[in-house]
């Protein structure tokens, strides 16, 4: 017997509706739901609680198999945790691009490095674009270290916006001339780019 006809089976024995038993192990009705009809498997904690309300250990609950493909399940999960979270600070960081002094500003023939805050060598509308990317990064980057646990397609849309986002803001500030700031930007978006070039079956941080 499978899990999730032992879950169905268990649940039914104790005469739980689906709603009841998600109450007692602290998960919505519609996990429940997805356990039983095999969309989906419980996570270590929630099987720890199963074996307590059913009076059953986990090694009754799953076989050696189910067992093993929760483990690798868990572990895609952790590690895409991880990685959005370092995407975060990975894009947080870019706030410090405002006041180091990467923009090149002419004063006749010296060229002079300054900080954005401080940078006059462009007109006004690139300027706030230059401002508006990078902050835009950085908000994006703490919403990234802050939903990190959040639900896979929460963490895939973020994920998505941090790339294209992070995309744009390199080609605005190459068109824009902007050498030291267009390199800076694309090293961090290959050390972004390199767990999903890298991860198993190319996109393990979408799983």
């Amino acid at each position: 017997m499978e899990l999730h006809e032992k879950i169905q089976t268990l649940r039914k024995a104790r005469g739980m509706t689906q709603e009841e038993l998600a109450e007692k192990i602290y998960v919505s009705r519609t996990a429940v739901s997805k356990w039983e009809s095999g969309r989906g498997y419980p996570s270590t904690e929630s099987l720890k609680v199963l074996s307590a309300v059913f009076s059953v250990s986990i090694d009754e609950l799953l076989s050696s198999e189910e067992l093993l493909s929760l483990a690798e399940e868990e572990n895609r999960s952790n590690l895409s945790k991880l990685q959005i979270f370092l995407y975060g600070v990975l894009d947080f960081i870019l706030l410090v691009f405002l006041f180091l002094p990467l923009f090149g500003m002419r004063d006749g023939e010296i060229v002079h490095a300054v900080n954005l805050l401080s940078y006059q060598g462009t007109s006004s509308v690139i300027r706030v674009l230059y401002f508006t990317s990078l902050i835009a990064l950085s908000v994006l980057g703490l919403a990234e270290m802050i939903f990190s646990g959040a639900a896979r397609k929460v963490r895939t849309a973020l994920t998505l916006s941090s790339l294209l986002l992070h995309a744009a803001a390199i080609l605005l500030f190459a068109l824009s001339r902007q050498p030291y700031v267009t390199a800076l930007l694309f090293l961090f978006f290959i050390a972004k780019a390199a767990p999903l070039l890298f991860s198993r079956g190319a996109g393990g941080i979408f799983r």
